[in-house]
């Protein structure tokens, strides 16, 4: 190994500091005639994996490496400014003991030393000095520091302990030069040391960047991480631009003295050798009751599972378990199948919701029979190889739902388990997309908020877009590329830190769990309290570990809910046992009725059902595949050819078994394989391998995939692999066109077995909702407490659907809402301030002592029972007090004190102590409540909204929906929702108030308000910007409601605002009649103009009524969810376009 080698390096993983792009660096590397380097980033080793196999792959050495950070004192000592400052040093592995022992300094960072960061000590670096070779590290190691401030005697004394802890071979004093006048000093100091001392030095550069002209680009990553401007400068900003990568010759410039320190980097990475061992499971073993073996329990398991599923075993069965049982045995995946199986009977066993699968997993038989998954893989043709392939080396992957409320306690059984040291959740990285790229450089190069707006909104929005890509497809942005010096420095920066991470954060769901404690495995650290790996799902798979996703899903734990109260009159009701092809519930599938039911709530999905009409599982599963980016375009001819199958025309009869099911459209991935077997005659674990590919778009494969596609493949022993389908009489021209059109469609395929499995929990819940509306709307209403937007859509739900909806009373409610009589009671849950131990010892205190009497009767059974003063107040002013005998003005001036008199009255009785009156057998004097009649009805519901966040009795909206119709208002909701036809920049005006505002001071000195617009739909995010704010003022500081007008604007992962405008007081709005009606004529309900006339309704959200009008019975209808629409914009004209001008009107 000849010239230089870097051995002190940051990565893009010395997140919002390190700019050495992984991907590049062996390139670099490689140009530079170099042929080793390492990876040192800043306490972590986030990277080291990728890093390795990128190296790897460039035929570059990999030297794994960390810069850690070493306490100044104990790394338990945590005294602010003397323990604040860390020293650095950089470890290398020489070998694997070297790497083993790299894990656990650098978890232990973490786990026991995180002050500011993940800090070790002399005690760890003691214990784990083994393999490891030591570097004295930059101006902030602390010998660099005692140099820099004159203890030469205190540095020597820190060399040779450090000498000590890592052996005379293995550790070196380091020396850099960027042409700070600080190195220049101590570099003299440095050799003196060296020779003294005896202790080699080595060179390094302290690499940020790959090349020098990437220096600004790296100032602008530490701007957007300390959220200053490159103008405002930084703690963190680099003095110079000579931390790049530099050459041998470079080097010597820098530190003409120190040849020797360079060539000592040479023989350093000569001695570092650590291997990556990948593919090779590394499974915890599962130990079988009663001492059994795991094959044979499993087996038995499995067997009894597969009786009990289906009674008699056909042939076709007995064949596919037999073949599955081979496929696991043989890849050594028992015992992953018995730990999935045990976690997921304990939470059966405890109660815990869990859903009928998620992913692919649900294709597997032997979890089908284990009672893993809930799932006929048989009944829905779900391919075992998409699970687990025998021809793909590697891990299969259960993914788990459970209850959202109860998923912790899995997680906590599966810790008892396997030892708390031998579970970890998993680190993920959110990493800087296009878009989000540019508004982080963009603030970090001191542009103007709407300047940087504009070029993020030129930005395609679809998903994994990259700004290269977005400069071909834009030609707006193109142009402002080439034309405005500005953009062009902000789109070049920002194409050099997209994709990077920007922050590390906890896998919503990911764990692994491991047969040794996990630190022997991989680094650990913390995200708050949560102990997680430094290494990503992906790498943990890649390494052999078994990782899981514990998932929490909302709507079991809503199924839950409704099946317990279900229960309390139907003790036999499971939900498990329901029909799956229940008529009624299949018909309000096809009505779009699907307010509050899991995964078909969105106005394009329920226009979706309307139109096809589904009366099966098979049919809801198609619906979900279909309604996603790409496959959408598959919905009209999917809808002609389900409306008429006989007109289908496959292009071949070998396709008609596969594409049936979804009317002649492909959807599913499995279909992908289902015609690579059918048709070419491939394995299903080779079709598994070539969708893949297809998925990528990787083009070397494809096109030889093609060939053997068409004309078959032979194995290295010449032996047929498969015959391809010209061979099995398929024409070659068609072959070629279906293998285009699998190619075309593979990225967008959906996996079916993770599709039918959520549509038996949609389907759960719109059985539930068909049958027990109050129920479920009840436990749906709970769910989403903290979610005032769905709050309001599902409360106008159960008004649409002449629900009742009861407020809180102390007297009747619990904590979630229920079901009473014909209506719903409000929960307890829903007032601000009261917790659930308040609320448990209120229902308590009911049931066994009867109802509360009266005001001061609650209060005083209620003391000293966590209820305090606040508590109290939010009770009254929510109405949850009102049949008590008092008006709320009344109990809210009084209620201070007669509380105060109730836990006064609470001691005395509870002590014993006699009063004056008890001789007399007088009661205890209550507290006095004065009648003083009731609040006006206006500040009622203001007192209401500070209680529960909404409105009950009424709303402060209601007398102006007149003028929101005759204005034609758009609504909150509707721009908001999910699949919102509103664009970025649309004009838009909405009749509300504002339920909060914040004044912000701009650094110009100007203010600006974020206001918490509310209408009687819901509620957006509003900004008035400093042009606008002086002009609406007045109307904001009046409390009343007013005509907002501004545009919509639209960012990624943020909900949409209202740009504002101009806003009108009601006062001043002009008086005019009430609103309009849309009136459609058809010819009937089966009229086939219906899908197009909805399509264009959609596009149009609003306040006005629609009505059709049915020649064949004479009658008005409401079209399916009442979609109301703003006629003001051109949609009359295109209906007429469609259905002839007389039969549309507006009156």
């Amino acid at each position: 190994m000849a010239g230089f080698v870097h051995l002190h390096l940051h990565t893009e993983y010395s997140l919002l500091d390190g700019a050495c792009r992984i991907r590049d660096l062996p390139e670099k590397i490689r140009a530079l005639g170099q042929e080793a380097v390492a990876i040192t980033d800043h306490g972590v080793m986030y990277g080291v994996v990728d890093f390795y196999k990128a190296c790897k792959k460039a035929g570059v050495k990999p030297i794994i490496g960390c810069e850690v950070y070493v306490a100044p004192r104990s790394r338990f000592d945590r005294v602010h400014q003397v323990d604040s400052r860390p020293y650095h040093l950089i470890l290398l592995c020489e070998n694997q003991e070297g790497y083993q022992n790299l894990i656990k300094l650098v978890s232990a960072g973490f786990t026991e030393g995180f002050y500011g960061k993940p800090r070790v000590d002399e005690e760890l670096l003691r214990r784990y000095s083994g393999g490891l070779i030591c570097l004295s590290a930059c101006l902030a190691g602390e010998i660099p520091r005692k140099l820099a401030a004159g203890d030469y005697a205190g540095a020597k004394e820190t060399a040779l302990r450090y000498r000590g802890i890592f052996g005379a071979r293995n550790y070196f004093l380091e020396v850099q030069d960027h042409g700070i006048p600080e190195q220049g000093r101590i570099l003299p100091l440095l050799r003196r040391l060296s020779r003294e001392t005896g202790i080699p030095l080595a060179a390094t550069n302290d690499c940020h960047y790959l090349d020098r002209e990437d220096a600004r680009m790296q100032n602008v990553l530490v701007c957007i991480q300390t959220n200053r401007t490159v103008s405002d400068g930084s703690p963190l900003e680099f003095p110079t631009d000579e931390f790049y990568v530099k050459s041998r010759e470079e080097m010597e410039a820098a530190l003409p003295e120190f040849s020797d320190a360079l060539d000592n980097t040479v023989k350093i990475a000569e001695r570092c050798r650590v291997e990556f061992v990948f593919g090779q499971t590394k499974l915890p073993r599962f130990t079988a009751p009663g001492g059994r073996d795991s094959t044979e329990y499993f087996t038995d398991l499995c067997s009894r599972g597969l009786k009990k599923r289906y009674g008699a075993v056909t042939p076709e069965l007995k064949a596919r378990f037999d073949y599955e049982m081979g496929v696991v045995r043989s890849m050594g995946y028992v015992d992953y199948y018995l730990i999935v199986y045990d976690f997921v009977r304990y939470a059966k066993n405890a109660g815990i919701p869990v859903g009928p699968g998620r992913g692919s997993g649900a294709a597997s038989l032997l979890a089908y029979c284990m009672g893993i998954t809930g799932v006929d893989p048989m009944k829905y043709q779900l391919i075992f190889e998409r699970f687990l392939n025998p021809e793909r080396i590697s891990m299969p992957d259960f993914d788990i739902d459970f209850s959202d409320e109860r998923r912790q306690e899995v997680i906590d059984y599966v810790v008892r388990r396997y030892g708390a040291d031998h579970v970890a959740q998993i680190t993920t990285f959110g990493t800087m997309a296009a878009k989000a790229a540019v508004r982080d450089v963009g603030r970090a190069l001191g542009m103007s908020y709407p300047a940087v707006d504009r070029v993020a909104k030129l930005i395609p929005y679809r998903p994994k877009i990259t700004l290269d890509g977005a400069l071909e497809e834009s030609p707006e942005l193109k142009t402002l590329y080439d034309n405005d010096p500005q953009v062009r420095e902000l789109l070049d920066t920002a194409r050099k830190v997209e994709g990077m991470p920007r922050h590390a954060s906890t896998h919503a769901a990911g764990v692994v769990i491991t047969a040794d404690p996990v630190d022997e495995y991989v680094p650990l650290a913390k995200s708050d309290e949560s102990v997680v790996t430094q290494f990503t799902m992906t790498t943990l798979e890649e390494l052999g570990l078994l990782k899981m996703d514990f998932l929490g899903l909302r709507n079991l734990s809503v199924i839950d809910h409704c099946s317990q109260e279900i229960q309390k009159e139907e003790p036999g009701f499971s939900i498990q046992k329901i029909s799956l092809e229940d008529p009624a519930v299949y018909a309000m599938f096809s009505r779009g009725e699907t307010e509050g039911v899991f995964q078909f709530e969105s106005a394009g999905m329920r226009q979706l059902l309307i139109s096809m009409k589904p009366k099966s599982i098979e049919d809801l599963t198609a619906a979900t595949s279909l309604y996603r980016p790409g496959p959408s375009a598959s919905i009209p001819t999917y809808l002609k050819n389900r409306a008429d199958p006989g007109k289908i025309r496959y292009e071949t009869p070998a396709l008609e078994p596969i594409l049936r099911v979804t009317a002649g459209c492909l959807l599913y991935q499995e279909q992908v394989m289902q015609v690579f077997r059918s048709l070419a005659g491939y394995s299903y674990g080779r079709a598994d391998l070539v969708r893949k590919a297809m998925g990528k778009k990787k083009k070397d494969v494809m096109e030889a995939e093609r060939q053997s596609f068409l004309y078959g493949r032979r194995r290295e022993d010449g032996s047929l692999e498969c015959p391809g389908a010209v061979a099995n009489g398929v024409p070659a021209a068609v072959a070629e066109h279906i293998f285009d059109e699998m190619a075309a469609f593979a990225e967008y395929a959906f996996n079916k077995a993770h599709a039918t499995a959520y549509s038996v929990v949609s389907y759960q819940t719109a059985y539930l909702k068909c049958h027990y509306p109050r129920q479920y709307l009840a436990a749906l209403l709970t769910s989403v407490l903290e979610n005032t937007g769905k709050l309001m859509e599902y409360l106008e739900e159960c008004r649409n659907r002449g629900i009742q909806v009861l407020p809180p009373d102390v007297n009747w409610s619990d904590g979630a809402f229920r079901s009473q009589g014909e209506g719903i009671r409000f929960g307890l849950l829903a007032v601000k301030g009261l917790g659930r131990p308040v609320i448990a010892n209120l229902v308590k205190e009911r049931e066994e002592n009867g109802p509360f009497r009266g005001f001061t009767d609650f209060c005083r059974r209620m003391a000293g029972k966590d209820l305090n003063k606040q508590a109290l107040k939010n009770l009254i002013r929510s109405g949850a007090l009102d049949g008590l005998g008092y008006t709320r003005k009344e109990m809210i001036v009084a209620h201070e004190q007669v509380l105060d008199a109730a836990v006064n009255y609470a001691r005395i009785h509870e002590g014993g102590q006699m009063n004056l009156f008890a001789s007399a057998s007088l009661e205890e004097p209550e507290a006095e409540i004065r009648r003083l009649g009731e609040y006006p009805f206006g500040e009622k519901l203001r007192d209401e909204y500070e209680a529960l966040g909404f409105y009950i009795s009424g709303h402060p909206l209601d007398p102006y929906q007149g003028a929101a119709k005759r204005l034609r208002a758009d609504r909150a909701a509707d721009i908001v929702a999910e699949d919102s036809a509103y664009g970025d920049r649309r004009p838009v005006r909405l009749l509300g108030m504002a339920a909060a505002k914040k004044l912000s001071v701009t650094k110009s000195g100007k203010t600006m308000c974020f206001m918490q617009f509310e209408d009687r739909s819901g509620s957006l995010e509003a900004l008035i910007f400093p042009a606008v704010y002086p002009e609406v003022r007045k109307v904001l500081e009046s409390g009343e409601p007013f005509l907002m007008e501004g545009t919509v604007s639209l960012r990624e992962d943020e909900e949409p605002k209202v740009l504002v405008n101009r806003l009108i007081g009601v006062r001043e709005l002009p008086e005019g009649t009430e609103g309009f009606c849309l009136y459609v004529k058809l010819n009937s309900a089966d009229d086939r103009r219906i899908p197009a006339v909805l399509e264009l309704l959609r596009e149009y959200p609003g306040e006005e009524e629609v009505r059709f009008y049915f020649a064949s019975d004479g009658k008005y209808h409401y079209p399916p969810g009442k979609i109301r629409v703003r006629t003001g914009d051109g949609l009359p004209a295109r209906l007429s376009e469609l259905l002839g001008e007389k039969n549309v009107a507006v009156k």
